[in-house]
């Protein structure tokens, strides 16, 4: 991998770049600019910062309801959206950042302030907006939000950020550690344990490592909000049709909007098409397309919440004459799907249970031609989407999952009939998620009990042969290669006795 100078080469053009923006310039905060609060987008960035923060939700799914009940649209929205995600995105580098001008550890400072700071130097250090104004409305916010006594700290805090710009505070946070991964970590502002973990994944894929670092930026880019036309419902010409949008680059059904309000489309909303990233649509429409032995007419989602692949598999269905079970643990979660599949033809859905998914396979052994499993998992793989999982997760959730997911891949491969497909997904590149739960799982049946399919040769059938894919069985997708998820697909087959 290239040395700290090299690195530093690499960032020039980004780094330069903000510095010619304006991003990081010097400014201060004059007495008469200080405001006793701020704009409604910039309150509403905090309100969602703090209920992220206290109630485990996602920023995806309490940005825009709040953006609504607010009455915030247009350019205001978006500039919510920025503060919101970028802030999320960058929080390790800021706090880095954060750390070099407060005189005590970041624990010791409370949360509701540092979440202001973090929007503040996101203001300062990542986006558009002059130094005096990102000051004087962070400023503003924290009189609103969190009292007049942390108003002057954060105005002495940021008034420090503002004196450095972003080029040089690199520098500064980078030049603090003592190893590649870890400058890595700080300024790519991902959790060092996910660092290595991307990094030997990388590696046991085949891929350089040198790509590590367009790996982690590819996490800090806010991705485009994908649609999948469901097949039999609507066709993605005919949904692209509708609105300012380009075809997806691999997945016949995908389609790339050029705004982010999926919501406004009667198609989303009425079940037609979905917002579904383009890597798991391509993994589902690789696993229906896997060759079974005999007949092909009950298909089994076994994880099925929130219900997008079980919506664009019971969509399928429906011109291939089979129908899906949708199984999902937790009944709130098999709402969900239920309303995924609003739109789908009734009789490609038999039911949606309420299972726990590693009793299917005792419960209905050898019942379905066609078992997926797409296995709860850490999500380190679609981190740019949900930017707070880095800091939520932790190594020891790890093997956790991994054992439930063995259990779950066991339960597969007993539901599924001799000579029937099980497909197993994560969202997730980690070794102990993927090829490891795998060869677990494989090494405790009878041998000759189950083959691996190509899965690499269904994928580059629907993708075309331009589509970079590592020279192995399963298939892994990455963020900065492939514009997707880092979605993860292996394929089975019971043999027949």
């Amino acid at each position: 991998m290239s040395g700290e100078h090299g690195r530093r080469d690499a960032k020039g053009r980004e780094r330069g770049a903000a510095r010619a923006r304006g991003e990081g310039s010097r400014g201060a905060l004059a007495p008469g600019e200080r405001r006793k609060g701020t704009d409604p987008a910039r309150t509403v960035a905090f309100d969602v910062l703090r209920e992220v923060a206290e109630s485990d939700a996602y920023a995806n799914l309490v940005l825009p309801p709040m953006l609504r009940s607010r009455g915030l649209s247009g350019r205001d929205a978006a500039f919510a959206t920025e503060l919101t995600y970028g802030t999320l995105r960058l929080r390790g580098r800021y706090d880095a950042v954060i750390a070099e001008c407060v005189d005590r550890p970041l624990d010791r400072i409370d949360a509701p302030v540092l979440d202001v700071l973090r929007l503040g130097a996101h203001q300062v250090l990542g986006m558009r907006v002059p130094a005096h104004a990102a000051v004087s409305e962070t400023v503003g916010l924290a009189r609103q939000r969190v009292g007049a006594g942390s108003a002057q700290f954060v105005n002495a805090v940021l008034r420090k950020i503002t004196r450095t710009d972003l080029e040089e505070w690199l520098e500064v946070v980078e030049g603090r550690e003592d190893d590649e991964v870890a400058r890595l970590s700080v300024v790519d502002s991902h959790p060092q344990w996910i660092t290595r973990a991307l990094r030997d994944a990388l590696v046991a894929a085949g891929r350089p490592v040198d790509e590590l670092e367009s790996l982690l930026e590819a996490d800090n880019a806010s991705p485009r909000v994908t649609l999948v036309a469901r097949p039999g419902l609507v066709s993605a010409e005919d949904l692209g049709a509708r609105v300012a949008s380009r075809p997806g680059r691999y997945a016949p059904t995908a389609v790339v909007l050029e705004g982010s309000d999926p919501g406004s489309l009667a198609d989303v909303r009425d079940g037609r098409a979905g917002v579904q990233d383009e890597g798991s649509q391509l993994v589902t429409l690789a696993f229906v397309q896997a060759p079974v032995e005999g007949p092909d007419e009950r298909w089994l989602d076994l994880c099925a919440g929130p219900g997008g692949k079980a919506a664009l598999l019971a969509a399928i269905a429906g011109t291939r004459g089979a129908r899906i079970v949708a199984n999902e643990v937790q009944p709130h979660r098999a709402d969900l799907v239920e309303r995924s599949l609003a739109a789908v033809p009734e009789d490609s859905v038999e039911q949606v249970q309420v299972w726990d998914g590693r009793d299917v396979g005792t419960q209905e052994p050898g019942s379905y031609d066609r078992v997926l499993v797409d296995a709860p998992c850490t999500g380190l793989g679609a981190l740019r989407r949900r930017p707070e999982s880095r800091w939520r997760r932790v190594p020891a959730d790890v093997p956790v999952l991994a054992a439930l997911q063995r259990e779950l891949l066991t339960s597969a491969l007993a539901a599924v009939r001799p000579g029937g497909v099980v497909g197993y997904v994560t969202c997730s590149p980690h070794l102990a998620e993927t090829r490891t739960v795998v060869s677990d799982v494989l090494r405790a049946l009878p041998e000759g009990s189950v083959e691996i399919l190509d899965a690499r040769a269904l994928v580059t059938q629907i993708a075309g042969t331009d589509m970079p894919l590592a020279d192995r069985l399963d298939v892994q997708l990455w963020p900065h290669l492939h514009g997707t998820d880092a979605m993860h697909l292996t394929l089975l087959r019971r043999v027949t006795p």
